[in-house]
């Protein structure tokens, strides 16, 4: 029989000054950049904590704490790659994944498909099992004022 699990994650990152973002490990050009102690990819995040969920490990902070200062700067791959390989050292492979990035702005449709590439080529997956979607709050609420960028996943584990 096989084990299915399912993680999700959520992430919040606001802007700061800066000429790009960072999503899913891809240089997004836009007037603002998120502010953080790592990269602040706000997506890739999301996705560690839907994994490390999956799994029964707690979350990004508790495997990369804030407070230490190696994770300065660090790219989020680093993060994202950790997850995998926990839930390879657990027996588990990671089947799917779904993430929905909410802003206003920068658009992301033009870059979907390398973000979906970089993400599925750090996991060892296919493109077609990872699904990335971005979407606006209409104008309402911080992500709708341009204040920041919000994402939310979803990961899927076979045992």
């Amino acid at each position: 029989m096989t084990d299915v699990r399912v993680g999700n994650g959520f992430d919040v990152h606001a802007f700061t000054h800066g000429g790009h973002v960072t999503l899913c490990g891809v240089k997004i050009p836009h007037d603002k950049a998120l502010k953080g102690h790592s990269d602040a990819d706000v997506a890739m995040h999301a996705l560690t904590d839907a994994i490390l969920g999956a799994l029964g490990e707690g979350d990004i902070g508790a495997h990369f704490p804030p407070s230490q200062a190696q994770w300065k700067g660090a790219p989020s791959a680093i993060f994202l790659q950790e997850a995998a390989r926990l839930a390879a050292q657990k027996g588990g492979r990671i089947n799917h994944c779904d993430i929905t990035i909410i802003c206003e702005a920068p658009k992301l449709r033009p870059h979907i498909a390398a973000m979906r590439d970089n993400l599925a080529g750090i996991l060892g997956m296919e493109a077609s099992r990872v699904s990335i979607k971005a979407t606006t709050t209409e104008k309402l609420g911080f992500t709708g004022r341009e204040e920041g960028i919000a994402a939310l996943a979803t990961a899927t584990v076979l045992f």
